[in-house]
């Protein structure tokens, strides 16, 4: 607030001055057009200090109002809201209290590589041979190496393109002056070690796209499309038409799906058995669908991709390769490496890992930071550095309990207080412009989003109309009721600081 006191002259003003609680005099002397410059600060300050004071509380009952929401009876809230340019708390509520924050763990995730791993890194898949090569044949195998690229063979880029990159591997191997192989592609996998899928993820997603693990060689991100035909009437049937790719190595399903009201969705879950090679299509898809796509992960992504180069070089089709199936795993110490192909860099990634939500990316990341320190490409390591790195910078370990690197598993649990942290180191770094522009916009505002079975939240950065800035982490486990409709009271409720 700014108060006269009435003592004036030409040249000479007194002002009682109140700011953020305290009182100041202030003495201007000068010019008019001196005088204004001057006093510009003091109004614009004091009308943020109001303004943050009305939307404190206005928020804060909002808040209130929503925790009384049935839907959130049996429900754990946790939201923390600051002011970035003054460093106050708008509010708080469980912002230390762990909780499964679904896909915004990903920010955990992007942050950290881009720390650990640098906004320029690509990774690498190299081709070698052995044997020898005479009058243009290959009297050996040639050998793709990989090491964790979840890009080779994505639809995302045009360069790693399923026929782009089969295309690319031709030339080079040409180029070593092989025109044929009487051998086999094998699929070296051994760069990286322990289990494909991490612990803590549940059987319903394992089966589906977004439950598709990394391993050292992805192919078309470990992603297969099946086709289905629906019935005319509620409980019919379902159909298997066509998988794209045509052949899927390893892929034998049973449909057990059946028809439901239009409108629907795909409600399916594709079952893969502990032991067994048969999985199940089950849940329903909508009535009247000629051609309805369901998503499922490869059995195995490095033999498809061996399989389709070979067919490529000795032109064949893939599913007439029945003999002699590609190799994982191997140990290649005579093999002649001759070409190494890179990946977009880690900008590109961290872009569509945050803006689609891939949790493959994730994954891979999550085992690349390890295994470019140790050469040991487990999740479990990865974990471990990224709670390191991060307690050298405040957030305390046991407040990012984590156990994967997308947020699938709903046994991860973090704090929105860590979120809010991550988001704020975030800003002060050279790639946040790069990590900002990667942030899909969610209602207006620039947030990742997360959702598993019972828990939706939202973690990012907003502005107001007055221009002030915030961070903000939501999270919201064990509500009850229909997702879309908590997902509009929280959109309410992150409104107010528009």
């Amino acid at each position: 607030m700014l108060y006269s006191m009435n003592l004036r002259s030409d040249n000479l003003l007194l002002f009682l001055c109140a700011a953020n609680s305290h009182f100041y005099i202030l003495v201007l002397i000068g010019q008019k057009h001196l005088v204004k410059n001057l006093l510009f600060p003091f109004f614009f300050l004091s009308a943020l200090h109001i303004n943050a004071q009305d939307i404190k509380g206005t928020f804060n009952s909002a808040l209130k109002k929503l925790t009384l929401d049935k839907s959130f009876k049996h429900a754990t809230i946790g939201l923390l809201v600051v002011n970035n340019s003054t460093g106050k708390t708008i509010t708080s509520l469980n912002a230390e209290t762990g909780m499964a924050p679904a896909s915004c763990q990903k920010i955990i995730t992007a942050s950290s590589s881009y720390e650990l791993l640098g906004h320029n890194y690509s990774f690498k898949t190299t081709l070698g041979y052995t044997g020898k090569i005479e009058n243009g044949i290959l009297m050996g195998d040639i050998i793709i190496t990989g090491s964790g690229d979840p890009t080779l063979g994505s639809w995302r880029y045009n360069a790693t393109k399923e026929d782009s990159i089969i295309a690319e591997f031709k030339q080079a191997i040409y180029r070593d002056s092989i025109n044929e192989i009487s051998g086999h592609v094998n699929a070296n996998e051994s760069s990286w070690k322990g289990e494909i899928i991490p612990g803590g993820w549940i059987w319903e997603d394992v089966g589906n796209y977004y439950g598709a693990g990394a391993e050292a060689i992805n192919w078309r991100e470990n992603q297969y499309d099946l086709f289905l035909k629906s019935g005319k009437n509620t409980g019919d049937p379902v159909q298997y038409v066509y998988t794209n790719p045509p052949f899927v190595e390893g892929l034998d399903l049973k449909v057990l799906a059946t028809s439901a009201r239009k409108g629907s969705g795909d409600q399916t879950v594709i079952y893969i058995p502990l032991f067994g090679k048969t999985g199940f299509v089950r849940g329903t898809i909508p009535l009247g669908e000629n051609n309805f796509s369901v998503s499922g992960s490869m059995p195995h992504p490095a033999k498809q991709l061996a399989l389709s180069l070979e067919a490529a070089l000795k032109k064949v089709s893939v599913d007439s390769l029945t003999a002699g199936y590609p190799k994982t795993k191997l140990v290649l110490p005579q093999m002649h490496s001759f070409y190494t192909h890179k990946s977009p860099v880690l900008d590109s990634i961290i872009f569509w890992f945050l803006k689609k939500s891939i949790n493959l990316y994730g994954e891979a990341l999550i085992k690349t930071i390890p295994y470019e320190q140790t050469k040991y490409g487990v999740t479990d390591s990865g974990v471990s550095i990224i709670k390191k790195f991060w307690s050298k910078k405040g957030i305390d370990p046991s407040a990012m309990n984590i156990i994967d690197g997308s947020g699938l598993s709903p046994a991860n649990r973090v704090t929105p207080s860590t979120l809010v942290s991550i988001l704020q180191y975030a800003k002060e770094q050279e790639w946040y412009s790069s990590f900002y522009t990667a942030l899909p916009e969610i209602n207006g505002i620039k947030m990742k989003s997360g959702s598993i079975g019972g828990v939706l939240s939202y973690a990012g950065y907003v502005t107001s109309s007055k221009g002030i800035n915030y961070t903000f982490a939501f999270i919201i486990n064990n509500f009850d009721g229909d997702a879309n409709e908590v997902r509009k009271k929280m959109w309410k409720l992150l409104n107010l600081l528009k």
